[in-house]
């Protein structure tokens, strides 16, 4: 039989943290496995910031749009292979997380495969407080930041 020695959860008592979660940066091959891969970082991590489970749906949504379109339509199939084809920083705040999702692929614009434009972005600004899109570093692929936070309640 196994005794069961009581654990603290630091999520429990605040006060034993003090401070917000470290940032999180993953450079990860452009493949849809990894998206998984981000999407369970992204949720440990707004649940260390205790924020609300509906805010941590829309930002799962939006965090897995941006990446999706990283591995659909940015790298041909070779270049999606490499080791830091995308890139994803999850920098938690004292009131919410901003999500930066990049790649150096062929950057925003009509895909080849693409039938028109998608619904892709409109998605994901709707689920976000703020969100910047604009190329990637020195000017090559896509750099999608998004940030979250509460939203108060309205009273009718």
């Amino acid at each position: 039989m196994r005794a069961h020695a009581p654990t603290r959860s630091f999520r429990a008592d605040p006060a034993l943290i003090g401070v917000t979660p470290s940032p999180v940066r993953l450079s990860l091959p452009a493949q849809a496995r990894n998206i998984a891969v981000v999407r369970r970082a992204l949720e440990a991590i707004a649940e260390e910031l205790a924020l609300p489970r509906r805010l941590i749906e829309d930002m799962r949504l939006a965090v897995t749009e941006a990446c999706t379109n990283v591995v659909r339509h940015a790298y041909t199939e070779a270049e999606a292979t490499q080791a830091n084809a995308m890139r994803v920083e999850m920098l938690p705040e004292t009131d919410g997380m901003r999500v930066i999702v990049e790649d150096r692929g062929r950057g925003l614009g009509p895909s080849p495969d693409a039938r028109g434009p998608g619904l892709g972005l409109p998605l994901i600004a709707a689920l976000t407080s703020q969100l910047e899109v604009s190329h990637g570093a020195d000017e090559r692929g896509s750099r999608i930041a998004m940030s979250f936070a509460p939203t108060p309640i309205e009273a009718a």
